[in-house]
């Protein structure tokens, strides 16, 4: 017997994700042990300006490593464990010109290598390349920094770039005052539901609703991604976009890049929100939020001008559907083909990654 894909890939024809992929513990940790072949926000240039050192603990549990970022004439991502006995180095942002492990005084240099270590004067060939901290590849586009695998990123990268790349991304500003932590109590991936589409926007957010222009709301697919373009609707704030962008003449309210598995850049006129989405457990989930300010005249206007109310609109919503698909009597939906693409596409993605075919 021929089984057929679980995602059918044309979306007329296409049910949604079963809902043993919202509640069940092992699919869950199934799941999780693929995400570390694709790469993840790590931090914003403009975050070491402060801080030289930046710990990841949002990726842990992605990535099964405890890492951060550190600088010096180089920026680098290193393993945040000691050599000596495994205590983490690095508990919150700080700014050192070494790094020193806070239980037995084992210190490195800003490049992982060993330098000092109290009462092992004795101890036979030490030290060794083992006790220096292992590092790890980042990739750094227009100021953004990641890390993790490779999956999708010169195909999801190119794409950001030809819309765009005239932004100068690199230049924008870290502002603390817009970090957000939220713990909510639903599966990672009905927070990707979510976003991935606007067909929910007239329902759930009236505010973002008198902004945008619903009927010219745009859902573009590419390789490890989605695009979502929101329109402004009349007298509300849009990007003054250069003659080389593709959508020059347009009034754009916000782009909204969506990266497997869950990773957000949302691009407004006054800057880049950072959503990520960080699988806690198959019925919990931390959202992450970074604000990086690149026109501050345009803050509190147009699609990125309350995100906290859009943000709270959402959880409760994915909070009630978790509930919901935990239902016995619920199994699978259908998509709109014309408002869910971006969804189906993920639930492809996921299915596909599950059966290595990727």
């Amino acid at each position: 017997m021929v089984v057929g894909p679980i995602i059918d890939s044309d979306i007329r024809k296409a049910h949604t994700l079963p809902s043993r992929y919202y509640t069940e513990d092992t699919l869950f940790s199934e799941i999780l042990s693929t995400l570390s072949n694709s790469f993840h926000f790590a931090a914003h240039v403009s975050q070491l300006n402060e801080n030289n050192i930046i710990p990841l603990p949002q990726l842990e549990n992605i990535l099964g490593e405890a890492l951060m970022i550190t600088k010096d004439e180089k920026i680098r991502c290193l393993s945040n464990v000691c050599t000596h006995r495994g205590m983490l180095i690095a508990t919150k942002p700080c700014n050192s010109k070494t790094l020193k492990c806070g239980y037995h005084g084992r210190t490195f240099g800003l490049d992982g290598c060993m330098k000092n270590m109290p009462e092992f004067t004795e101890v036979e060939n030490f030290p060794s390349d083992s006790d220096s901290l292992i590092e790890f590849p980042i990739n750094i586009w227009n100021g953004i920094i990641f890390t993790g695998g490779e999956r999708f990123f010169t195909s999801v990268i190119d794409e950001i770039h030809k819309r765009i790349g005239w932004m100068r991304i690199e230049s924008f500003d870290y502002d603390k005052s817009r970090h957000r932590s939220y713990d909510i109590n639903a599966n990672w991936a009905l927070y990707v539901d979510n976003y991935l589409e606007g067909f929910h926007i007239p329902f759930v957010h009236g505010d973002l609703h008198n902004v945008l222009d619903y009927d010219s709301y745009k859902t573009e697919l590419f390789e490890g991604g989605v695009l979502q373009i929101g329109i402004a609707n009349e007298g509300e704030a849009y990007f003054e976009l250069p003659i080389s962008s593709p959508d020059y003449g347009q009034k754009i309210a916000a782009y909204y890049y969506w990266i497997y598995p869950g990773l957000m850049l949302n691009f407004y006129p006054w800057g880049l929100s950072v959503n990520t989405v960080n699988p806690i457990s198959v019925d919990k989930t931390r959202i992450i939020y970074h604000g990086f300010v690149g026109e501050k005249s345009m803050l509190g206007k147009g699609a990125g001008g309350d995100l906290d109310k859009v943000e709270a609109e959402d959880q409760e919503i994915v909070e009630a559907t978790q509930r919901g698909v935990s239902s016995k009597s619920y199994e699978r939906g259908r998509y709109s083909p014309s408002k869910e693409k971006g969804v189906h596409h993920f639930h492809r993605i996921l299915t596909n990654s599950l059966n290595n075919d990727f």
